[in-house]
């Protein structure tokens, strides 16, 4: 039996930064504050967070979203179908629809997908479930 390939932890982004705020991020590293560039709009970024933090919290909580990883197998899914629900997905962070989960599975129990972050799945579940995406 395969291992089951392991999610990414993280999605790749790309910012347009001026000129000056570059060269000043490049001055830091060069100084040493920081390792690379990468580090520094991390810890940026991370600072920015713990600044909303309440604020997050808050709408993760009347939105009532899942917060952080949420996998979904084909056992939840096959669980889902024979229990004549469809489900609400709503993540904060990664949500992940294994690999092995059927497109027409996918297409009977998930009703709608709404996540703030990333969405992994296969390109034929994406297919089935494009319009449910929010």
């Amino acid at each position: 039996m395969e291992p089951r390939p392991r999610p990414a932890d993280s999605e790749k982004i790309t910012i347009n930064l001026g000129y000056v705020d570059l060269g000043q991020v490049e001055l830091l590293v060069r100084e040493g504050f920081y390792a690379t560039r990468t580090e520094f709009i991390r810890t940026a970024i991370r600072n920015q967070l713990d600044r909303h933090r309440g604020a997050v919290e808050a709408s993760v909580s009347r939105q009532d979203f899942d917060l952080g990883l949420r996998e979904f197998s084909r056992r939840d899914l096959e669980a889902v179908a024979a229990s004549g629900r469809t489900l609400d997905i709503r993540v904060l962070g990664l949500a992940v629809i294994a690999p092995d989960v059927p497109a027409d599975l996918a297409s009977r129990t998930i009703a709608s997908v709404r996540v703030l972050g990333a969405f992994q799945a296969s390109d034929a579940v994406k297919a089935v479930l494009r319009r449910r995406l929010r």
